[in-house]
């Protein structure tokens, strides 16, 4: 059972103020018959919540894939740059969606965002070692032993080692890139251990989870009941 006012505002409908207006406009139906007060409670397996003419679609949880786009950043909030939140529509705000992970805002391709905790858990956790796929463009001539130093796991100047990381070569500047944990700019350092200099990197997946190449750039869907239980394994 869960409060009409709390459900309405996590389906979108606006703030706690406004919603006790709609109530107590009697705009606000449960199963047919208006209901003013907000601290109803709500059986969301067996009661229809309207609002208006309109059915309140009610999800407790959220999935989404975004293909995020430079300069935004993975964030639900910043003071100075615009934030993937802020590409979503409002409901997923008020249902406190936020994203899994991060990528550097001038890193593109797939973000997964959600407000299931365990779930964002499963996904960015170190122990669950989930591969995460990046095409990167550089500059620089790429060694001959650079995979097999991905590979070994490569030592950041800092001194720390990188798990190891598999590497190929897909075009004279661009590379296909592996890794299995999320250090802050990990791939970019990675890169220039080996004398290379990133220039775009862009995610194309997180254990079998691909980005919909349908989507352009800031644009989202949510994921399917299957992607959700898609094993997050390594390839």
């Amino acid at each position: 059972m869960i409060r009409l006012d709390k459900l309405l505002g996590h389906s979108g409908y606006g703030t706690r103020r406004e919603i006790k207006s709609l109530c107590r406009r009697g705009d606000v139906t449960v199963n047919g018959i208006v209901v003013k007060d907000g601290a109803y409670k709500v059986d969301t397996a067996k009661d229809c919540v309207a609002v208006g003419c309109e059915a309140v679609a009610y999800e407790e949880f959220y999935y989404l894939m975004l293909h995020k786009p430079a300069g935004v950043v993975s964030a639900a909030v910043d003071s100075r740059f615009e934030t993937v939140l802020g590409l979503l529509p409002p409901r997923y705000g008020a249902a406190r969606v936020f994203p899994v992970g991060r990528l550097d805002k001038d890193t593109t391709g797939l973000l997964l965002m959600t407000n299931d905790g365990t779930w964002a858990h499963n996904v960015i956790s170190p122990k669950k070692n989930v591969p995460k796929a990046y095409f990167a463009e550089v500059d620089g001539t790429v060694p001959p032993d650079a995979a097999a130093r991905f590979a070994a796991g490569i030592v950041l100047p800092d001194g720390c080692r990188c798990l190891p990381a598999a590497m190929r070569q897909t075009g004279d500047r661009s590379l296909r890139i592996v890794v299995r944990e999320g250090k802050f700019h990990q791939i970019k350092r990675m890169c220039k251990a080996v004398g290379l200099t990133v220039t775009a990197l862009h995610r194309h997946s997180i254990g079998a989870l691909v980005l919909d190449e349908t989507l352009a750039p800031g644009e989202f869907r949510e994921l399917t009941a299957t992607e959700r239980d898609l094993p997050l394994i390594s390839e």
